[in-house]
């Protein structure tokens, strides 16, 4: 199947450059406890791609324990919820979730009312309803205290949406689109009164990330570059001021991520490499490009900001060590590219 609208096309090698790495290790204690003896049913990763599956990993050895079928399409984005017992999953026109643990492999959830591809989803923190973005153009907001998925509130923005994010205070979805357009959506508002900024014009903007404090936003393009803003409150609504912009990749961004101690932000890209920016200063710390690793589509911390898995179009996921910057685990099983993750660990239950 090909890339969906919004994802760039990867059928072409590509080459990169590795850069040599700085002293993060300085600044992090390593403890890799939870990985070499992991708690039972704490530790949750999940991958999934265009092989239409949905894989489970013991984090740790690199072991596929449970396969999801998910036939239909490929899985663009993954979830789990706060409680740890869901994980949902969308693709082409629908909006899917399945039990974490235990033996069903057949959806608790499985709603087909979207028209296009859905590309993005998150939870409330208390798993009350989960938010969606897509290529129709609309954040939707879904009622999931019942199994039959209700939508009650919507937002249309300027173009198809790449990415959603929900701000920590629960009030405002952050949302990006590929006419490169940033629209806060206050959730107690109107659509109509959103606060609106465009990065850079004829730019898209491919992914957005929020700190754990919820202070700082940042968002990366399809022109490889990332812009940061700090969030602030003004009159009941929150803005986006800007701090900070720098090339982050010479090819197309995929994804960004801050840590959860917000001392580094990840971004990843078309270039086949993750990169490791310290937030203090933006100054780049380290490369992560493994040999084959081709696209890389998604990111993921460990509660501890001391391991960063990402997932790449040689069919493959990697646990990496941002103390050594070597890869601790390989997840293989997949047949084709891994698009994205989800990964809850201990330390997040």
């Amino acid at each position: 199947m090909s890339a969906p609208v919004g994802r760039p096309n990867t059928g072409q090698a590509i080459t990169s450059t590795t850069v040599a790495p700085a002293p993060l290790a300085a600044q992090v204690h390593f403890d890799s406890e939870l990985f070499d003896h992991p708690p039972v049913e704490e530790v949750v990763l999940a991958t999934a791609g265009y092989d239409h599956t949905i894989r489970f990993w013991q984090a740790h050895t690199g072991q596929c324990v449970r396969t999801l079928q998910h036939s239909d399409s490929q899985v663009n984005a993954l979830e789990i919820s706060p409680d740890g017992q869901l994980l949902v999953a969308c693709g082409y026109q629908h909006i899917r979730m399945f039990e974490v643990h235990g033996s069903n492999t057949n959806p608790v959830v499985n709603y087909e009312g979207v028209s296009k591809n859905v590309m993005d989803v998150g939870f409330q923190d208390q798993g009350k309803w989960v938010y969606t973005g897509g290529e129709d153009g609309t954040v939707k907001v879904w009622d999931c205290r019942k199994r039959n998925l209700q939508c009650s509130k919507a937002f249309t923005a300027s173009g198809p949406v790449n990415t959603a994010k929900l701000h920590p205070n629960q009030q405002e979805i952050v949302i990006g689109d590929q006419n490169g357009v940033i629209h806060i959506w206050n959730l107690r508002s109107g659509p109509e009164a959103a606060f609106t900024v465009t990065p850079e014009p004829g730019a898209s903007i491919q992914c957005i990330s929020i700190d754990s404090k919820g202070n700082r936003m940042a968002c990366v393009t399809n022109k490889g570059s990332c812009h940061v803003y700090d969030l602030k409150t003004h009159e009941g609504q929150l803005i986006a001021k800007p701090t900070a912009k720098f090339t982050a990749h010479k090819r197309y961004a995929l994804k960004c991520k801050f840590s959860p101690d917000g001392s580094i932000l990840a971004t990843s890209s078309a270039d086949q490499s993750t990169k490791i920016w310290r937030t203090s200063d933006w100054s780049l710390d380290c490369t992560l490009h493994a040999p084959n690793q081709q696209w890389v589509w998604d990111i993921a911390f460990s509660a501890d900001s001391q391991y960063l898995i990402a997932a790449t179009s040689d069919n493959t996921a990697r646990l990496w060590s941002l103390l050594t910057q070597d890869v601790k685990c390989e997840y293989n099983g997949h047949t084709m590219n891994v698009t994205c993750i989800a990964f809850r660990d201990g330390a997040s239950a």
